[in-house]
């Protein structure tokens, strides 16, 4: 789930400021999921306890 959220924040972000191109909009998409693995892992130790 966060690296839907975080890849589609990272995709809305490059579309803002201008860069459409097909390789910014992937490299933003790669940062998105790539940042979602560290995420992802402070919110399970948080739930688990």
């Amino acid at each position: 789930m966060a690296s839907v959220t975080l890849m589609g924040i990272g995709i809305v972000f490059a579309l803002t400021i201008g860069r459409v191109d097909a390789p910014a909009i992937i490299a933003a998409a790669v940062v998105g999921f790539v940042l979602a693995i560290p995420v992802s892992w402070f919110v399970a130790k948080q739930i688990v306890g």
